[in-house]
């Protein structure tokens, strides 16, 4: 159902079944599953792909220009999964030519007031709460939880079913399956809560934290910690998951809390 008061360029693929309230624009280039509700005064701009039954809040725009002084009006796309839910004043720009597309998964939830700029890959069934602001280039795995008002270096990559604190400056690389909190952003411990939610038994849960135990709680450096979880822990997905996270980062991950590094306010 199209109101007469939004405006739908000719050329936008509009399935049925979509539900575009007043005042919305929707630009040419764009594609928008069945089942999605468009609420009004949100803005989708060209290169748009937004899948199946999901909800944008009013004053959202969605596949704005890269805020990236290197675009050169090069053709790029935004994509969104299905069942995701965009509320109020959310910002994703599209990809650059770098990787050519922001991608945002399926089941995924963009509180009030997120911003996610260009070339950033969220997995699905990831929650981003209010004010959070990924800059460039951001991955997030599948599960993850980025509390409120965080601000996330470009480049960043954020493991699955990792839960990082509200407020936090997150600089460095964020495991698989570990809580991220304090300043600076630092291990403190397994998202045990999370694990068990999403059915992970008690076995892999204590094997998670064996293994992050000889990370952040031994002493070892990255390197040290490394050979020993290779060469000591059985091989299991979880195991094989952090080892390939690690040993891929670019940016360094993020280390132990140590209250002599805390800064107090």
């Amino acid at each position: 159902m199209n109101q007469p008061l939004a405006y739908i360029h000719p050329d936008a693929k509009i399935a049925r079944n979509v539900v575009i309230e007043p005042f919305a624009t929707i630009d040419k280039n764009v594609s928008i599953g069945e089942g999605t509700w468009i609420g009004p005064n949100v803005t989708i701009m060209d290169g748009a792909r937004i899948g199946k039954n999901c909800r944008i809040f009013p004053g959202a725009v969605i596949s704005g220009i890269p805020q990236d002084l290197k675009y050169e009006g090069e053709e790029t796309t935004t994509i969104i999964g299905d069942n995701v839910t965009i509320r109020e004043c959310v910002t994703i720009n599209k990809g650059t030519k770098q990787s050519n597309k922001t991608v945002i998964g399926d089941n995924c939830l963009l509180m009030a007031y997120v911003h996610v700029a260009h070339d950033c890959e969220i997995g699905n069934n990831c929650i981003l709460a209010n004010s959070v602001n990924l800059a460039g280039h951001i991955q997030a795995g599948d599960y993850s939880i980025i509390g409120g008002m965080c601000a996330i270096h470009q480049f960043v990559t954020i493991g699955m079913h990792s839960f990082i604190t509200g407020g936090s400056l997150v600089r460095k690389d964020v495991p698989p399956y570990v809580k991220a909190a304090r300043e600076p952003l630092s291990y403190v411990g397994v998202n045990s809560i999370g694990l068990r939610r999403r059915g992970f038994k008690a076995t892999q849960i204590n094997h998670i934290q064996d293994i992050y135990r000889v990370l952040f709680v031994k002493g070892y450096n990255t390197t040290k910690a490394m050979d020993i979880v290779e060469a000591e822990f059985p091989a299991t997905e979880e195991r094989d998951e952090i080892v390939k996270f690690i040993n891929g980062s670019t940016r360094g991950i993020m280390k132990a809390y140590s209250s002599k590094n805390e800064n107090h306010i």
